[in-house]
């Protein structure tokens, strides 16, 4: 969630990829993917509109 939260020098204004979380956390895709599942699950992230390779995260407000 930290990751999420630094962002880089744009941050991720428009969400996050499972590929673009998984460049910041420096993990596999399947690890991305279950990290995003879990958070997803707790509450912290939101899915945004979009499914399959086009699906991005949002932190939950």
């Amino acid at each position: 969630l930290n990751r999420l939260l630094d962002g880089g020098e744009r941050g991720f204004e428009e969400g996050i990829s499972a590929a673009q979380y998984q460049a910041v956390a420096k993990v596999s895709k399947a690890t991305a993917t279950r990290h995003l599942s879990d958070l997803l699950e707790k509450g912290c992230i939101e899915r945004l509109p979009g499914r399959g390779r086009s699906t991005r995260y949002q932190i939950a407000r």
